[in-house]
């Protein structure tokens, strides 16, 4: 299956300077033909396509004011036409917003597909640059089939390799559990383990802010100003990437623990527009959450379930099955008015995912309806 794996790797001062120029071209390509296709659409109800760009831009690398365009590998700008297009076929499919303009100081890459590089032994040259000095931080069989590099914001430079490699799958368990996510934990399984959130944007937050008002005061195109936008890039990279490893080391072990692991289909882009709790909902990273879920679930031969948002986990009694009109946010505890049994909320949400069966859901993206409610979860064994 399709693997991306993502090095570090320290270009000399030679690499950097024709990173920026390919970097900058890319970006002038992406923008120039998002602008031609927006223009096209609003003025004239014209649609332009990727063979239509990919036209015009042999035609922009002749024109007097862009012929710089064909001083950097062409492979690199041509993929950013097929980037585009990939976007908006994900803002028609409703997968994601309408295409946005690159900028400058955003994070920043190129792409080049086989013809453009070569690996050998682990040394990897890629087209005007020459040699790599990439720390291997895995081993890999397979040869990559396209590589992509990246600037950070803090200006740190990454190489992804996309290879076809055979994933070994993990042992059996046996056993499946329901998964609540939520704000002052990250996740509650039904097991009854509580998985608490670091709030790692919480605890920086101060610093955070002490740094952005900094860059606030400082002159627009002064070197201060570069140095401070720097520092505050750093900041925010440390934060994410901090995230990103607690929830890797959270996914892999429901992984490894679970066969089959059951999480509501929430409404993440949604619930972020409600501003009392958005900062909050960012920090836990749901979405990110969910992804690594499914990547690793295809990676290792587990199952991933998303129960339908709007079946009632919380108010739904894990006991008798008894639904409460209502159970604002603030209540964490309740006792059901028909057995009288006490409930943690995220806990009996939980015990209620693991046990919707009988109720569409959406596995990997396609929606799946099953054949009515299984009793108990035949075939797993009992947490």
């Amino acid at each position: 299956m399709k693997v991306r794996y993502q090095f570090r790797f320290y270009p000399t001062n030679s690499q950097k300077d024709t990173l920026a120029r390919v970097f900058g071209c890319c970006r002038y390509v992406y923008n120039r033909a998002l602008r031609l296709r927006t223009d096209a659409w609003q003025n004239e109800q014209r649609k332009i396509g990727y063979h239509e760009t990919s036209k015009m831009l042999t035609a922009w690398k002749r024109e007097e004011d862009t012929k710089w365009l064909a001083e950097v590998s062409s492979v690199a700008t041509q993929q950013a036409l097929r980037h585009l297009q990939t976007a908006f076929i994900n803002f028609w499919n409703k997968t994601a917003r309408y295409p946005s303009f690159k900028k400058k100081h955003n994070r920043q890459s190129a792409e080049y597909t086989q013809h453009a590089f070569r690996y050998d032994a682990g040394n990897l040259s890629v087209s005007g640059l020459g040699r790599l000095d990439v720390h291997w931080s895995r081993d890999f069989e397979s040869l990559p089939t396209t590589v992509t590099i990246t600037k950070s914001p803090s200006g740190r430079y990454f190489v992804t390799l996309c290879l076809d490699e055979a994933v070994q799958q993990m042992p059996k368990t046996g056993k499946l559990v329901g998964v609540d996510l939520g704000v002052s934990r990250l996740a509650t399984l039904s097991t009854g383990e509580r998985i608490p959130n670091p709030r790692y944007l919480y605890k920086k937050q101060s610093k955070l802010k002490r740094a952005q008002r900094v860059l606030a005061r400082k002159a627009k195109g002064s070197g201060r100003r570069e140095r401070q936008r720097l520092k505050v890039a750093r900041l925010h990279e440390r934060i994410a990437d901090a995230r990103k490893d607690h929830l890797d080391k959270v996914t892999t072990d429901l992984v490894r623990r679970f066969d089959r692991i059951q999480i509501e289909d929430l409404n993440v882009r949604g619930m972020v527009k409600n501003h009392c709790l958005a900062r909050a909902i960012s920090d836990v990273g749901m979405g990110m959450f969910r992804r690594m879920l499914d990547y690793k679930c295809r990676w290792y031969g587990k199952e991933l379930v998303l129960v339908d948002r709007w079946y009632p986990s919380s108010k739904r009694c894990s006991d008798c099955g008894h639904v409460v009109e209502s159970l604002s946010l603030s209540v964490r505890e309740w006792v059901c008015p028909e057995c009288g049994v006490l409930h943690d909320r995220d806990e009996n949400a939980a015990k209620n995912l693991k046990y919707a069966e009988g109720h569409s859901v959406k596995a990997r993206g396609e929606t799946v309806r099953r054949s009515g409610p299984r009793p108990r979860a035949a075939g797993f064994v009992e947490m």
